[in-house]
């Protein structure tokens, strides 16, 4: 895995998948998880002649934590890996966490970004929900008391609720307990905080919002905001489908997003 040293105490870990390829698709993960949550799009991303890029963001997975975080440094620090990889723009898809990454990736630096994927993901994250509002303090409840493991097992049982989906969810736990627990604490409090509504109309990037019906994590109204706010953006949903909807649905998924890299507007 390679890897980019950002400075004494950062070291971004990231896939490279067909570094011939052009131009390059950067993958950004959620909370907790890891670039290799992005496998099932590697193959046909690949076959269609894109160098994809995964990174574990800082303080997850193999990423080091530097004791600071916001979306705003994430965003950062992917703008670095883009700028150390490669002289032109790339396609960028975040889910959940990594499209708020995403959002602020391409208002801070849009001559990085070309086409735009934001997956069950938000500008600001006021759910209207109390089941949701309850959901959201549980998690921090536990990963301040119980720790990644036992909140990773309930977020995971969230995602995947479904009886075939036992793989699915343990592959998620793995995949957060790989995580600094300082880092995901930090990170959760950065998604409360994080609120871009305001400047959603800066994003110049062609733009699509992808929202699994099902979604539990982020209510599809949440979602919405996206779609009103961005200028050149475009919402497809996916019935049937839940937060992970990458996992859940990945030929769906895979289809419509290479449709839209493709500029299938």
């Amino acid at each position: 895995m390679p890897t980019l040293s950002l400075s004494p105490s950062l070291t971004l870990h990231y896939l490279d998948i067909h570094p011939q390829g052009v131009p390059p698709v950067l993958l950004i993960h959620g909370l907790g998880a890891t670039g290799i949550s992005w496998e099932m799009q590697f193959p046909p991303l690949q076959a269609a002649g894109y160098r994809v890029l995964a990174p574990d963001m800082r303080g997850f997975g193999q990423s080091t934590y530097p004791g600071q975080m916001s979306i705003a440094l994430m965003a950062a620090d992917c703008a670095a890996l883009l700028q150390s990889l490669t002289d032109r723009p790339a396609h960028v898809a975040g889910i959940s966490m990594g499209g708020t990454i995403a959002q602020q990736l391409a208002l801070d630096f849009p001559d990085l970004v070309d086409r735009l994927v934001l997956v069950n993901t938000f500008a600001q994250l006021k759910p209207k929900s109390l089941g949701v509002r309850l959901y959201f303090m549980l998690r921090m409840v536990l990963v301040h008391t119980l720790g990644l493991e036992t909140q990773g097992k309930a977020v995971a049982q969230r995602i995947f609720p479904h009886p075939d989906q036992g793989q699915l969810r343990q592959q998620l736990v793995d995949q957060i307990v790989q995580a600094n627990p300082r880092a995901y604490r930090a990170a959760m409090r950065a998604l409360v905080r994080f609120d871009v509504v305001s400047r959603l109309n800066e994003i110049r990037s062609p733009t699509l919002v992808v929202t699994g019906e099902e979604d539990t994590t982020v209510p599809p109204e949440n979602q919405r905001q996206l779609v009103e706010g961005i200028p050149k953006a475009r919402q497809i949903t996916f019935p049937g489908a839940g937060h992970a909807v990458i996992a859940e649905q990945p030929e769906a998924f895979n289809a419509a997003l290479l449709g839209f890299l493709s500029g299938e507007d």
